[in-house]
């Protein structure tokens, strides 16, 4: 107890040092544990991009493949898959709902998606949260669109506005659906996923300004009026991907196996949160990486807090030398300064906890609004206590080197003028 009060005692008298340096480790670790906590949240929201879906079919081809072009709406499909096989697929008894997808369109830049209405009843992100429209309705009109909220943000649309869709899914197109313009009926709210970056319109309207459209170009010679166009036969005759929800999770492999041996042409059906993990692990070196540089700001805190108690150490000589002569031992002195360095770190690192919580709840909804990324209140996780361990046993070892150097001090060189 003489030993902890004696350490208060110096603390306070280098307060304005003392705050400093515990404000160094408090920053320090409140970064650690940030990237730890951004790390483990960021993970379980890529795994929940999609979510509440258990098998994605596409052309054959590989899993990350079929999950970038048909979840990401990166890349392009090797294969389509006819309309027949998708119906097939979902009346298959297993299947509880479907989700088609057409891709291949885009407005500036932006992907055009061709789906039905079950998009919008079925589609699940994060812990199964369901779409919903910020405003407007869903598409009912065949030239009605629904637009994500990156897109109306950016494209500054409201409701009523029209829009031109473009052939092609470049960033500049010089083919366009001009004379089948888009009505702006909704507008989803901000989910995170790439729903936000997406232009939502009917599978009948992709097919209605394509009508009078070959090999990416237009016809000559030949023109399709929006009004003549829905007078016709609107069904698809192929789809570029579909999202199938099972009646009972345990029919997955069955229902894959259904798929990938489907006989009428080559298809793929890949579970997604396998794929997801698949593609997660691809992006582990930076996600290492930035924990590295977390790990060095702890490090600078920490030597920061080394040099601050060196740096007293020759000031304290004289402190020191009195200790020494009212019989404190070497011992005492050398647990004087590990103790000052212990209850430094620890501090740190319980004022990092507490700037963390503080930032999490001022930015929790911002994250949660532009990135989809959930970051909880809870109580630390194991690996985050692991971390704040490792804080403080590295302070206390840090504080070994001035405790050896105050041990080695005697009491002839404390009481010695340095000229």
């Amino acid at each position: 107890m003489p030993i902890f009060h004696l350490t208060w005692k110096s603390l306070f008298n280098r307060r304005t040092t003392v705050l400093l340096t515990l404000f160094s480790i408090a920053l320090s670790t409140a970064l650690l544990l940030g990237v730890e906590r951004i790390r483990t949240e960021a993970r379980n929201s890529f795994a929940n991009t999609i979510s509440a879906t258990d098998l994605v079919v596409g052309g054959r081809g590989g899993a990350i493949q079929l999950l970038l072009y048909s979840v990401f709406h990166i890349g392009n499909a090797t294969n389509n898959i006819s309309w027949t096989s998708y119906q097939e697929i979902a009346s298959n008894p297993k299947v509880a709902w479907t989700i088609p997808l057409s891709l291949g369109d885009s407005h500036q830049g932006y992907r055009v998606l061709g789906t039905s209405e079950t998009f919008l009843k079925h589609y699940r992100y994060g812990r199964k949260h369901p779409l919903e429209l910020a405003v407007g309705t869903p598409f009912k009109d065949l030239y009605d669109t629904v637009l994500g909220a990156e897109v109306a943000d950016r494209l500054g649309y409201r409701l009523g506005q029209e829009m031109i869709v473009a052939h092609g899914t470049g960033q500049v197109s010089f083919s366009k659906h001009s004379d089948k313009p888009f009505r702006v009926a909704g507008i989803l709210k901000r989910t995170g996923t790439p729903v936000d970056r997406t232009v939502l319109v009917s599978l009948e309207a992709i097919e209605a300004i394509h009508v009078d459209w070959r090999g990416g170009a237009p016809l000559p010679g030949v023109h399709a009026s929006p009004d003549q166009t829905r007078q016709m036969d609107l069904t698809p005759r192929t789809i570029t991907a579909t999202l199938v929800g099972l009646k009972s999770r345990a029919a997955v492999f069955q229902v894959q196996r259904f798929v990938n041996e489907y006989a009428a042409e080559p298809l793929s059906a890949v579970m997604p949160g396998v794929a997801l993990q698949e593609l997660w692990d691809m992006m582990g070196i930076a996600e290492n990486a930035l924990l590295a540089v977390s790990w060095a700001v702890v490090l600078v805190g920490l030597t920061g807090m080394l040099t601050a108690i060196l740096s007293s150490l020759n000031e304290r000589r004289r402190e020191m030398a009195i200790l020494r002569s009212v019989g404190a031992r070497p011992w005492q002195i050398s647990l004087l300064l590990g103790t000052e360095a212990g209850l430094l770190s620890l501090s740190g690192a319980m004022i990092g906890v507490g700037l963390l919580y503080g930032a999490i709840l001022a930015f929790h909804p911002l994250a949660e609004a532009r990135f989809g990324l959930v970051l909880g209140l809870g109580a630390p996780t194991f690996q985050e206590w692991i971390l704040l361990t490792l804080v403080v046993v590295a302070g206390i070892f840090v504080g070994i080197i001035p405790a050896w150097r105050a041990y080695r001090l005697s009491l002839a060189d404390g009481m010695t003028l340095r000229t």
